[in-house]
């Protein structure tokens, strides 16, 4: 368990407001039923807890649809939920799947929820909740009753910034039932939309964009579209490091980072909360928010560059934009890689792993890169590798690896870590792309994209074995893998900084 940060707690000793009354519904208790259209929750052991009444309509994921029949009020409530990152849509019902309850815990077939803090060492399982507000109120009153969820625990996931709201419901996936589908014209029918004042002058799109929920109070209109993220991703080695040590420069319009691996610089979509701007911000007593320029990989470590004011992040998007930035990164590859420029075209799929191919397809992107230099060093030894959390990915031979002094060229998503893996030199720790690779070297033409891929005589054929190839990477590693932004550089290199040692080279205590 980590310790919560001193300046965190100052700001989460909260005063809610409390709890709005919710609308009388007489004293008989309601009947439940399950419709004859009923989806099976996606959760292990997937029972929720309801406490009468609620006043969300829970869309757009899957879990059951059920109607709620009162005697003198014939209101609908479908209730969906996503704990993956695919929708899937199955069948079973179970009238014991809902009850009554006033209370949060493990018995509701979720885990027990107290704060966020302190954070835990592990993720929990994805959870995502998409809700559609009925009645008008405060948020927290909302999430609450829809998920049965302590009023500080939600607190704590709005200031996470793990909640997100439209004003208008989504356009619903491809796999939605012929159900969801009517509920969701049912809701942004002209004549219901046309009655909301505050979507006047906007098109349906524009009022579908989503934002970030930042008040306990916001208060909610019906028809109001709610995106939860119940489990949001943590960052637990926030709270080890020495941030302060970590700043490498501090100017009147920006500050430049020693970002450390493991960690996110501006956040992620369910946490703003534990990331290099956060904390940087917080170290050297700024009253304003450090803004994210540009990122590099949560696996990566080197130079950042924050800007202090919204003016000066447009400026660096300026000069990112007109290449007047230049990154160099040192990679630490397992096996030798040639000096010169090495070009791939990448797949412009916006999911990991990113795919690359040595041969040029139409639509897909240019990815360059120059090697300068490579070098031969030790292998890092197993206590710096515990330390980092670098995981063992098979690789066969662990006696030397090669450091590389790279000039990015093209600025891809995971370009430099997807390259060398396609070049038989992924980098050490990188469980992605590194099993990939490996299995390519044991079997020659497993990757269509590569310089054994085979010829395919259909396209469904091409499709099979891209599929097949995506399916031979790993997951995303833990903290660290060998590659650092050694250093970052603009206006024909007027600025220069420089990132201290990469933590392969760093002599442990």
């Amino acid at each position: 368990m980590y310790k919560p940060n001193p300046l965190y707690l100052q700001r989460h000793h909260l005063s809610l407001p409390a709890p709005s009354p919710l609308p009388s519904w007489g004293c008989e208790r309601e009947e439940l039923q399950m419709s004859s259209l009923s989806l099976a929750s996606i959760f292990a052991g997937g029972r929720r807890s309801l406490g009468p009444p609620v006043t969300v309509l829970r869309t757009l994921a899957s879990t059951h649809v059920c109607f709620v029949n009162k005697h003198q009020n014939n209101n609908s409530l479908a209730w969906f939920s996503l704990s993956s990152h695919k929708r899937t849509f199955g069948c079973g019902s179970s009238r014991a799947e809902v009850t009554c309850t006033t209370t949060s815990s493990s018995v509701n077939g979720y885990l027990d929820y107290g704060r966020l803090l302190p954070c835990p060492s592990q993720n929990r399982p994805p959870r995502v909740e998409h809700l559609v507000v009925l009645q008008e109120g405060p948020v927290l009153d909302y999430i609450c009753k829809a998920l049965d969820l302590p009023r500080l625990f939600v607190a704590d996931l709005i200031d996470f910034g793990a909640v997100h709201y439209a004003l208008v419901c989504p356009q619903p996936p491809p796999t939605a039932t012929p159900e969801q589908v009517r509920l969701f014209e049912e809701f942004t029918a002209p004549s219901v939309l046309k009655k909301r004042s505050s979507i006047k002058g906007k098109t349906v799109r524009e009022a579908q964009k989503t934002f970030r929920i930042t008040r306990v109070d916001q208060y909610l209109e019906a028809g109001t579209y709610l995106r939860v993220h119940v489990h949001p991703k943590r960052f637990p080695r926030c709270y080890d490091i020495d941030w302060k040590s970590r700043i490498i420069a501090v100017t009147e319009s920006y500050v430049v980072l020693d970002k450390p691996a493991g960690t996110s610089v501006g956040g992620t979509t369910d946490n703003i909360e534990e990331s290099c701007a956060t904390f940087a911000t917080r170290a050297l007593g700024l009253t304003t928010p450090l803004k994210t320029t540009h990122q590099i990989d949560n696996c990566t470590e080197g130079c950042v560059v924050l800007a202090r004011t919204k003016e000066y992040c447009s400026v660096f998007h300026g000069k990112i934009r007109d290449k007047k930035v230049k990154k160099l990164y040192l990679a630490l590859a397992a096996s030798p890689v040639p000096t010169g420029v090495i070009t791939h075209y990448m797949r412009p799929v916006n999911i990991a792993p990113r795919i690359v191919s040595e041969e040029f397809i139409k639509g897909w992107h240019l990815c360059q890169l120059e090697v300068l230099e490579c070098k031969k060093v030790p292998w890092p030894g197993a206590v710096t590798e515990e330390k980092y959390s670098i995981e063992d990915c098979g690789w066969p031979s662990k006696d030397y690896a090669y450091e590389c002094k790279i000039n990015l060229l093209t600025g891809r998503t995971h370009q430099i870590r997807a390259q060398l893996a396609a070049y038989s030199a992924p980098l050490v720790g990188d469980s992605m792309y590194m099993p990939a690779a490996i299995a390519e070297i044991a079997n020659p033409g497993v990757n269509p994209f590569g310089k054994y891929k085979k010829q395919y005589v259909s396209e469904d054929d091409q499709s099979l074995a891209t599929a097949e190839w995506v399916v031979q990477h790993g997951k995303e590693p833990n903290i660290a893998i060998g590659l650092q932004a050694c250093q970052i550089a603009w206006d024909d290199d007027k600025h220069i900084y420089k990132a201290g040692s990469p933590w392969w080279r760093c002599k442990l205590a």
